[in-house]
């Protein structure tokens, strides 16, 4: 039986080209370059296989995937687009299609997902997809997760497949690659989207207090706990939850979790009532769990429960091409929170951002941007606007800053100096960030003056706007010149 190709298009150079693409591979061609005509192909003669264009005049290639998988569930589509938009990616993928590819096209890619999708429908392996929604819009003022690199791409067609499902996701990547934006992308695209989504950062709190904040307490549970308290997945039913770093879950509550992950169900600390939910877990983590496992420092069973869709977000070394998009982005978006007029940036400019190995990801990128516009006083961002704060090493801070740019808060310096370090600092600091950064700060400022001043508490003491008697108690506190 020769096989059928229905192939959709408004430029008719497209369809002649394919059509020479595919004359010789023994496939009975149907060339439409209207949605209705083609639609009524789909009735009439059954195509296997449709490669549809998404942008056509009458109907969107989305709105005639979704008629044709509901004349024809078992049509294999394969999407095409000139634009390399993240949302089309996730919704052609939801709503049914093959695959998804880009123009121009890769002869030999397109003819290789054509024979698949071929197989696919001939062996009757109908794609999941789920009922139809109202594209999800993509809210600018807030983060976003853009990516058109081929390593992206298959990230959203993944993201469409299995958002609407219930299914456990684990997302493994480098800090600063994104991660929890990829899991408010599942979440936003999923029929969840509605409901609550919850981020609980596992290192950030010690093991008491994890404990506490993703089951709760009832009253009297340990000492100040003064009342009955509701723990995030509680908070969560019906929703999404999110665990960051989940690799620094202690292994008392890695059991915990294991339980509402087969159950879902669980006991608030300090009490007997079991508790039942309705919650999907996305956990994410920068470190090899799989290492972890073989080290004992993570329970295998948990590790497999996790992994029933994993996710691997590579860094932004590897995708390079990503990178001029995210720049548009971030230029944009810090243009406008600090009332700049910031057209862009020069040729040069990107040429130094690309190849710049940018080791703190994502992350790095978005606040070296950040700073370059805090600190560019034309319209165009140019290599010197960069050079400091890609030359200065993570921990390092910026070396040279432009103190009036900088304001009186210094906010936009210390956030540059802190960004790099921070999970590390939490990591270190369990319960205790606050109170260790804010005494690191006051002990650099006081060593500090007293070098400025040779040591002279009067003057270091006028240089600080603080009274002697104060400059003399942090001195003794910090032992600062006690070794002299």
């Amino acid at each position: 039986m020769t096989a059928k190709l229905l192939i959709l298009d408004d430029d008719h150079d497209i369809l002649l080209m394919l059509k020479s693409v595919f004359a010789g591979e023994e496939y009975e061609l149907f060339l439409e370059s209207e949605s209705e005509s083609a639609l009524r192909r789909v009735v009439a003669d059954r195509p296997n296989v449709a490669i549809m264009d998404i942008s056509l005049p009458q109907k969107s290639g989305i709105e005639v995937l979704k008629e044709a998988k509901k004349i024809d569930p078992g049509l294999a589509v394969i999407m095409a687009t000139g634009y390399k938009t993240t949302q089309n990616a996730i919704e052609a993928m939801k709503h049914g299609a093959f695959d998804y590819v880009t123009k121009p096209f890769d002869m030999n890619k397109l003819k290789g997902a054509v024979k698949k999708a071929l197989e696919c429908n001939l062996l009757s392996r109908k794609v999941r997809y789920t009922r139809e929604r109202p594209t999800v819009e993509e809210d600018l003022t807030e983060d976003l997760m853009i990516g058109s690199s081929p390593e992206m791409i298959e990230i959203w067609k993944m993201v469409g497949t299995v958002a609407d499902s219930d299914a456990t996701v684990l997302i493994q990547g480098e800090s600063g690659t994104g991660k929890e934006l990829l899991a408010r992308a599942v979440y936003n695209n999923s029929r969840r989207k509605n409901r609550p989504f919850l981020a609980v950062n596992c290192a950030a709190l010690p093991e008491a207090l994890l404990e506490s904040e993703l089951f709760g307490h009832e009253k009297g549970a340990f000492t100040d706990a003064h009342s009955r308290r509701i723990g995030k997945f509680e908070q969560c039913n019906g929703g999404t939850i999110f665990l960051d770093e989940i690799g620094e879950m202690s292994p008392t509550n890695q059991g915990k979790f294991l339980r509402i992950l087969e159950n879902q169900e669980f006991e608030r600390v300090g009490g007997n009532e079991t508790i039942k939910v309705d919650v999907r877990v996305i956990a994410a983590t920068n470190r090899s769990l799989l290492n972890q496992v073989k080290e004992k420092a993570f329970r295998m069973d948990l590790f497999y429960r996790l992994r029933v869709v994993n996710f691997f977000l590579p860094p932004l070394r590897d995708r390079a091409e990503d990178i001029p998009l995210l720049v548009d982005l971030f230029v944009k978006k810090f243009s406008k929170k600090y009332g700049k007029n910031i057209k862009g940036i020069s040729p040069d400019t990107m040429g130094l951002l690309t190849t710049h190995q940018f080791e703190g990801n994502i992350r790095e990128l978005k606040n070296v941007i950040n700073s370059a516009v805090v600190f560019c006083r034309g319209d165009i961002l140019v290599p010197g606007d960069f050079e400091s704060f890609l030359k200065a090493k993570p921990g390092t801070g910026i070396k040279e800053v432009d103190l009036e740019a900088a304001g009186d808060d210094y906010y936009e310096v210390f956030w540059s100096m802190l960004e790099p370090v921070f999970d590390g600092i939490c990591q270190k600091n369990k319960g205790a960030i606050y109170e260790n950064v804010n005494m690191g700060l006051e002990k650099a400022l006081i060593h500090m003056a007293m070098e400025k001043s040779n040591n002279n508490q009067v003057f270091a003491a006028k240089l600080l706007g603080i009274s002697r008697n104060t400059l003399r108690d942090r001195l003794e506190r910090y032992r600062i010149g006690a070794s002299d």
